[in-house]
């Protein structure tokens, strides 16, 4: 093999090609399972309760509502192999898939791979995930889009994946003509607070989530809040 042949084999098999998809009621084994493991990440296993039919009735309801007018969810999947390209001329309200493609310094081991195969099968492997829905600013008097959750499983992170669906969410948004895209970062993770800086995001410390769930909630439905 002559040294260009070498190099070139090299490079490719250094490259991986990305796609960033609308999810459907297929791949909720594979949400549920990244919800999982960012809920193990944030220390926070103890809040999760998630199942797959719970996310199956509430992320993928019948009839289905048009994506980023409800709750909607990008997977994130990585192979090998080239992803046929399935772009259409498109409205703004449709998404989609984004086919890209990352090079990689080293070979990278994902222990979890198997258990991550995406229903689409071909050995295509699913990596990460974004969960979005769509909010309302008074102020801009616009509809804006709320990111619930995006994560990155373990073995892929640092390798820009995180920014092209961030992207792709922020991308959407600004297509269908929403006011802002918002989300909220837990104050230890620092690596994460500096990222979404770099990406152009502004960190508001001045604002606090408050929250009604669980006992604290259930007893609004009957009408106890009234006091």
């Amino acid at each position: 093999m002559s040294s260009s042949t070498a190099a070139a084999a090299a490079a490719a098999a250094a490259a991986m090609n990305v796609r960033i998809r609308l999810a459907d009621a297929g791949d909720v084994p594979n949400i549920r399972r990244l919800i999982h493991q960012m809920a193990e990440f944030e220390l926070l296993t103890h809040l999760f309760s998630a199942t797959d039919s719970s996310l199956s009735s509430t992320l993928f309801p019948s009839p289905p509502v048009p994506p980023f007018r409800s709750f909607t969810v990008l997977v994130l999947e990585l192979s090998p192999n080239t992803f046929p390209d399935t772009k259409t001329d498109s409205d703004a309200d449709t998404f989609s898939p984004i086919i890209d493609k990352i090079l990689l310094d080293s070979p990278v081991s994902d222990p979890d791979s198997s258990t991550f195969a995406s229903a689409r099968g071909g050995g295509v492997v699913v990596a990460g995930f974004v969960l979005c829905f769509p909010n309302y600013s008074s102020f801009l008097a616009k509809p804006g889009l709320y990111i619930e959750d995006i994560f990155v499983r373990e073995a892929w992170r640092r390798k820009g994946l995180g920014r092209m669906m961030l992207s792709a969410a922020a991308g959407q948004a600004a297509r269908m003509g929403y006011g802002r895209v918002e989300w909220v970062v837990l104050d230890w993770n620092q690596n994460a607070i500096d990222f979404y800086k770099e990406m152009g995001a502004e960190v508001l410390p001045m604002w606090r989530i408050c929250r009604l769930s669980g006992e604290s909630l259930d007893k609004y439905g009957g009408g106890g809040g009234r006091e």
